[in-house]
């Protein structure tokens, strides 16, 4: 099963929302499968803006965190079915278009699982389900994921 991470995973990972978020998003994403991980290019994009203005890294410092997490995983690429998905899930389910993108992309790129404290928990479009993964008890499908 591919699964995606959202912004807020790798944010928290990078230590920008202090060490016990960090210690408890790293110890996530390393339990994660090895090549089940997807990266939504929209969640660099975001991971930038976020490294620099919450992370207070310089633009370099910011740029080296996401080129090291495009390093590890692989970025699903942001195409026109992936734009008219947000622009539907914008519209049918009153995601931001930007939110959009996100599921979008992880969709478009065979993901199951879409792994978000921000976005609806439970929310499944086609075929893919956000689960926040800090919530107790884990989703079933992240709890497969990580005892598989």
């Amino acid at each position: 099963m591919r699964v995606a991470l959202d912004t807020n995973l790798l944010a928290y990972a990078q230590g920008v929302n202090g060490d016990a978020m960090k210690k408890m998003a790293l110890a996530l994403i390393g339990a994660l499968p090895t090549g089940a991980v997807v990266l939504p290019a929209q969640v660099i994009a975001e991971l930038f803006q976020v490294l620099i203005r919450k992370g207070q890294l310089l633009p370099a410092q910011a740029r080296a965190a996401i080129l090291s997490w495009c390093n590890v995983f692989p970025v699903a690429e942001t195409s026109l079915p992936v734009l008219l998905g947000a622009a539907e899930l914008s519209v049918s389910h009153r995601f931001s278009f930007w939110d959009g993108m996100v599921l979008a992309s992880a969709a478009e790129a065979g993901c199951r699982l879409l792994l978000s404290e921000d976005l609806h928990p439970g929310f499944t479009w086609n075929s893919i389900t956000v689960a926040n993964p800090f919530a107790t008890p884990k989703h079933p499908l992240l709890q497969n994921l990580l005892t598989s």
